[in-house]
């Protein structure tokens, strides 16, 4: 209890609150610009932290990291372009509830079910971080196959009941991860003798052309359905009520769980937490046929999941000294220079620090809400621009956004060409997450797959030889089968 009152003490200062404010209105902005995402906040805001004292600096990053991850689905939610990737879950539920008139509806789901997420983090890093610092230890390259695995059963999920066409755009984004250098030989892969393709395809910029320009492109020729009238838009900010948030706990619950869990691994990320979620809210939830059309289930499991990411993905961070992502990366880079050396000593010897982070992230989260809260009028006031203007600023910013990721202008024609493409796979009635989905899990079940076999000396049965791994495998083949099983259930009855 003394080293709680301590570390509150350190953080009610005027300094450390105005960086938590801060920090998390500059997070929620820099997560609603296309193509900026946590990384880039964190490193705009590394410099500030030189001049800063210990406990200010970590809040003012603090901030910026849990404000971007929640600022990625306004724009999901009101334009259909997911400022940062974990941010693609929610616009397939928020978007559609966007154009029926409910913008401000969804943005009270989004916010409280990112404040909840968050918060629940928090007490999952203060009861159980050293215990999830352990259990990631025992991950090796074959449980990181198993889940990635395990993930990809995600574009089942999303694909809604047009499963042939789901792993077709899943091979498209695998196809697309591919391209570049091969991880392990060096060996260049589907460049075609292009030195731009040698560096691979980023992300951010694919991400802005299947669903920002697609969008854009579709509404030029007028072939992507209905138009919600201006007139109709609720403009603010609209928490559900209680009854609605009732029949949902168990949603919300259980998204906290999937990102405390998939952020404590290092490698994974709040994109990967956040398609895991909404797949088990589609595959358990009580409205599936909801699912595509603004189902709240969906918003409020992708949603807790990504921002729980940002508290557990802190313990190995802290824990182990082994940051996870590029995010934590830069993290345990601000720490560093505060004098801060992460790894076992720190939570038995700077138990008052650990307290301070935790209390930071805990302000960091209500602020997050009362950002929201408060913004949600400025952003939900964007659906009442004339729709010509309104399509030049989003194909503007859009194009910032995918040029500012590398800099490159190789990369605006990769949006464009990914705008295109994604409009024709629309027209097509093509789902485009699965593609979003390959991309993001590609990379880590290539290399987890490529370095199991190498300590295995090719034998693939020795994968099931891991615990975690084969529960991993059980878990996907039974999701996988469970359907075909239940339909020869039903015939035999």
């Amino acid at each position: 209890m003394e080293l709680l009152i301590t570390a509150a003490a350190q953080i009610a200062t005027p300094l450390t609150m105005v960086c938590i404010i801060c920090g998390t209105i500059v997070g929620v902005v820099v997560g609603v610009l296309p193509g900026l995402g946590s990384v880039i906040g964190l490193t705009m805001a590394l410099p500030f932290t030189f001049s800063l004292p210990q406990i200010p600096s970590i809040a003012l990053m603090l901030g910026v990291y849990c404000g971007s991850v929640y600022g990625g689905s306004i724009t999901a939610i009101i334009l259909n372009t997911p400022g940062t990737p974990q941010a693609a879950a929610t616009a397939l539920e928020g978007f559609p509830m966007a154009r029926r008139g409910d913008a401000d509806l969804a943005l009270g789901w989004v916010t409280v079910a990112s404040t909840l997420g968050g918060l629940f983090s928090v007490a999952i890093f203060i009861i159980a971080g050293p215990s999830l610092a352990a259990l990631s230890l025992q991950f090796t390259p074959i449980e990181y196959f198993a889940l990635g695995l395990f993930a990809m059963t995600c574009i089942a999920g999303v694909s809604s009941g047009q499963m042939a066409k789901g792993l077709v755009s899943g091979g498209i984004g695998l196809m697309l991860a591919a391209i570049g250098v091969d991880p392990v030989t060096g060996d260049m892969r589907y460049t075609f003798g292009s030195f731009q393709l040698s560096a691979g395809i980023a992300l951010i910029p694919v991400i802005v052309g299947i669903f920002a320009y697609s969008e854009m492109f579709l509404r030029v020729l007028n072939l992507d359905g209905d138009k919600p009238d201006p007139a109709e838009m609720r403009v603010g900010f609209r928490v559900p009520p209680w009854r609605e948030w009732r029949i949902r706990l168990g949603m919300l619950l259980r998204g906290s769980m999937i990102g405390s869990f998939v952020g404590a691994l290092p490698g994974t990320g709040a994109a990967t937490a956040a398609f895991i979620a909404y797949s088990e809210a589609r595959r358990t939830s009580k409205r599936q046929e909801n699912f595509g059309k603004g189902e709240p289930d969906g918003l409020v499991a992708c949603e807790s999941a990504n921002n729980a990411v940002t508290g557990s993905a802190l313990v190995p961070t802290l824990a182990l000294g082994i940051p996870g992502d590029p995010v934590t990366a830069v993290m345990l880079g601000a720490l560093v220079v505060q004098g801060i050396a992460p790894g076992p000593q720190l939570f038995a010897n700077h138990l008052d620090l650990i307290y301070a982070i935790f209390l930071c992230l805990i302000l960091v989260n209500l602020v997050m809400f009362a950002t929201g809260a408060l913004g949600a009028s400025l952003f939900t006031r964007i659906l009442r621009i004339p729709e010509p203007i309104l399509i030049g600023l989003i194909l503007i910013i859009s194009t910032v956004g995918a040029y500012g990721v590398n800099g490159s202008t190789f990369d605006i024609w990769v949006a464009f060409a990914a705008g295109v493409g994604g409009a024709l796979l629309r027209y097509l009635c093509y789902p485009l997450a699965p593609i979003v989905i390959g991309m993001v899990l590609g990379p880590t079940i290539e290399m987890s797959l490529r370095q199991g076999l190498i300590l295995t000396d090719g034998n693939v049965l020795a994968f099931l030889e891991r615990p975690i791994a084969l529960a991993l495998l059980a878990v996907t083949a039974a999701i996988l089968l469970w359907p075909l099983l239940r339909s020869r259930f039903r015939r035999s009855g």
